[in-house]
């Protein structure tokens, strides 16, 4: 097997290699080696085994705090090393080797696998995966004793993260250590040239998890418009068929999810045919390994909407896609084509499509528990299925997209946490507790930051809880002790109040310059660059809204040189749930105020927000290029309000086909873009031709802003960042706009560019103001 780069960090290296010498080449040597990285839960010890026997070398292979321990012994036992750089276990990834020559050992004949060495941790183990191909072809075996078993793995698969209680990795530390492994299951975890040997969470159906209902049963319901709530891998997720409009319509008042998109699961790509459109560069993302949702464009033809019901995704030209990502899934599509014999029909298009959703009522944290299920989903589910397995960390399905410079995640969880973050040097250890809104932790150890699994929004209990949970979890996973805490400037942000409540050493960092700032650590930036910011909302130190912010990155500081023109929201908060404010406070910018009551008759305070407007009362004033898109998109009379975060925005990028760039559409003023050029020309203009217009002189505008201060200030790279750079006309044509000016763009491809990056910004402020 060839190791693919990624899974050699960038920072990895051999320490203390000692040269061959001719004269030693037939000589037996013995040599201690280290490895550091992604080595635990990934079958490393194992693999290690079987080439130390191929090699015929003796010695042993070890867990412990700081990964793997090896000591080899034979004639040029340098060759393992080697073996281990062009070799390694499909999920491993290594960051740093060292070997050293030490004393021989002249008795020793075999090669062992030791026991776990308890203490101070240094390493971590993978997230949880999806399942391989050898697994799924043993679930479809009729001859195989996992036959049908929605909870087989190997070491190459299944749960991890979610199943871990505590480090090193060992099967007492798992939620399966209740579960006594029958014969068959000893031999094949004892057996080292087995794909289970050292597997933690193997098990089959005689000493396993049992699920509470069969697939085939669970198809049945689903095909009669019932609402199945699931247990899955990281939680609960409520599933209906997604061409049922009756039962996808139930889904949403139930779940009191008026027109946020739903997430469809097809067997294989093949089954998207006619679905969605797709390049061979998003291909590779829905296949891979940690199953993320990706947003895809829809299919144009009629196809798509005979295919599923237009309720899934309402006024969007995309739709969140997934896979089958564990042996249940697999199984529900199984009973769903007739269950077939053999596996040839995983291959063949299905046109079974269903909604997969997290099962979360009311914005509050995912459900795992099973009395917790029975409790929190009866009004939603007209079936809970269950197992009698924990789940010990909820872990909510990942969503990325494909952009022109690479993937872009835009919720980080199953599949990706908890994998390190590399950081350019070591760092004091920092937890930095994130934002409100897409909340997300972080903590730093060593050169490394574990930026935790999507949070939610603090907006209940529940969450807040979760949070605060999650903290303490990853803490006592990382076995750190934080010395600094670092969080947002807003003083009432619930993250911002639980750091100064820890009684720490705290670092408040402006909330834009944490966005830009993750840019910076996850590409090991120290060098002054420019850093452009688009977003919805972040508080200034001065306590007003900004959103469309162009910095100065230097050393530890971020100094604001320029920012969109100023807008008035009328209502303040209330305008970004209600665009159409925005777009009246335009108007009334614009000198338009004739305007507002024949384009907003329906709106019964129009005439009152043009007084406000006039007197400058209750609406403050912003820079959000957020706020921005919001006014567009109800000037042009796409959407008035947002039922949830921005789908104002989210309708409007819909409208795009062809981007286009109105000449003298943009003015520079003083430290402003002024766009109202642009937004009066608008104004004549039908939906599709605005949103084309808009997306492509925004683009232009943003692209010749930056230039100007690059070419003032002699620098060449600019970092971009916030919720906005997830539209990709917009990301899309800004790099390519900054790239005609060689000007080289950086965004975000480990955390999201929303709020999501914000704790590893935070931390990494925070690292370079202790320095």
């Amino acid at each position: 097997m060839n190791v693919s780069p990624d899974r050699i960090a960038p920072r990895s290296e051999y320490k203390n290699m000692l040269p061959l010498r001719a004269d030693t080449n037939m000589l037996t040597r013995r040599i201690a080696i280290r490895v550091r990285g992604q080595v635990q839960g990934v079958g490393f010890r194992p693999h290690v085994f079987r080439l130390a026997q191929q090699l015929r070398i003796s010695g042993w292979v070890g867990n412990d705090a700081e990964g793997v321990r090896i000591e080899a012994q034979g004639i040029q036992p340098e060759r393992l090393l080697e073996a281990l750089r062009k070799n390694l276990p499909p999920l491993a990834k290594i960051n740093a080797i060292e070997a050293q020559e030490i004393a021989m050992q002249e008795s020793e004949r075999d090669f062992t696998i030791r026991r776990s060495v308890t203490g101070r941790l240094a390493t971590m183990l993978p997230a949880d995966t999806a399942v391989c191909s050898e697994c799924l072809a043993e679930l479809f075996d009729p001859d195989s004793r996992y036959y049908h078993y929605p909870f087989l793995n190997c070491t190459h698969c299944g749960p991890r993260y979610s199943v871990v209680q505590a480090l090193p990795y060992d099967r007492a530390n798992t939620a399966l250590r209740d579960f006594v492994m029958c014969p068959a299951c000893e031999s094949e975890y004892h057996a080292p040239r087995d794909r289970r040997f050292h597997a933690q969470p193997t098990a089959c159906p005689s000493c396993g998890p049992q699920l509470s209902h069969s697939a085939a049963e669970i198809m049945t319901r689903l095909r009669a418009g019932e609402i199945v709530a699931v247990k899955g891998l990281g939680g609960y997720q409520l599933i209906c068929d997604a061409g049922n409009a009756a039962a996808v319509a139930k889904l949403r008042q139930r779940k009191q999810r008026d027109a946020k998109p739903f997430a469809v699961m097809a067997l294989n790509v093949a089954s998207l045919e006619g679905l969605v459109s797709m390049t061979s560069a998003e291909v590779p993302l829905l296949t891979s390994a940690e199953r993320p949702i990706v947003l895809l464009a829809k299919d144009k033809t009629s196809a798509s909407t005979v295919l599923l019901t237009p309720e899934i995704a309402p006024g969007l030209d995309r739709l969140g896609v997934m896979l089958p990502g564990t042996p249940l899934h697999y199984l529900l599509m199984h009973a769903a084509a007739g269950q077939p014999a053999g596996t040839d029909w995983l291959q063949q298009a299905l046109p079974v499509y269903l909604v997969i959703t997290s099962a979360n009522p009311g914005g509050e944290p995912l459900v795992i528990g099973n009395d917790e299920a029975n409790k929190r989903l009866a009004d939603i589910a007209d079936t809970i299925v269950t197992y009698n397995r924990d789940i010990v960390t909820p872990v909510d399905d990942s969503v990325v997209q494909q952009l022109q410079s690479g993937p872009q995640i835009i919720r980080r969880a199953r599949g990706y946490v908890p994998q390190a973050i590399a950081l350019g040097r070591k760092v004091p250890s920092i937890l930095a507790v994130g934002g409100h809104l897409k909340n997300t932790v972080c903590i730093t150890r060593g050169d490394e930051a574990f930026v935790s699994q999507h949070i939610g929004s603090l907006d209940n209990p529940a969450t807040v809880e979760f949070f605060e949970t999650t903290i303490d979890r990853l803490r006592d996973f990382l076995q750190v002790d934080p010395a600094i805490v670092a969080h947002d400037l807003h003083p009432e942000f619930v993250s911002t109040r639980y750091a100064h409540d820890l009684g720490l050493p705290c670092v408040g960092v402006q909330h834009h310059h944490a966005h830009l700032a993750a840019v910076a650590a996850e590409h090991h930036i120290e060098e002054a660059v420019l850093g452009l910011c688009l977003d919805g909302y972040g508080m200034s130190e001065d306590g007003t809204a900004w959103g469309g912010e162009l910095f100065l990155l230097q050393d530890a500081t971020a100094t604001r040189l320029a920012h969109l023109r100023p807008m008035l929201q009328p209502g303040g908060e209330r305008a970004a749930r209600e665009p159409w404010r925005m777009a009246v406070a335009i108007l009334a910018d614009l000198g338009e105020q004739a305007q507002i009551p024949m384009r907003f008759s329906a709106q019964a305070h129009a005439k009152q927000i043009g007084t406000l407007l006039e007197r400058e009362m209750h609406c403050p004033p912003t820079t959000s290029c957020g706020r921005l898109f919001d006014a567009v998109s109800a000037l042009l009379g796409v959407a008035s309000h947002n039922h949830y975060e921005g789908e104002a925005a989210m309708r409007l990028q819909s409208l795009v086909s062809q981007p286009s760039v109105m000449r003298g559409g943009w003015l520079f003023t003083q430290d402003e873009l002024d766009l109202r050029p642009l937004l009066h020309s608008l104004l004549s203009c039908d939906a599709v031709t605005g949103a084309n217009r808009f997306h492509g002189t925004l683009a232009a505008a943003l692209s010749e802003w930056v230039s100007h201060y690059a070419g003032q200030l002699g620098i060449r790279k600019v970092l971009l960042a916030g919720g906005c750079l997830q539209n990709p006309y917009l990301c899309n044509d800004l790099t390519n706009g900054l790239q005609s000016r060689t000007i080289e763009a950086l965004l975000s491809q480990s955390v999201p560019v929303n709020d999501g990056g914000l704790s590893l910004g935070q931390a990494w402020v925070a690292a370079l103001r202790q320095r």
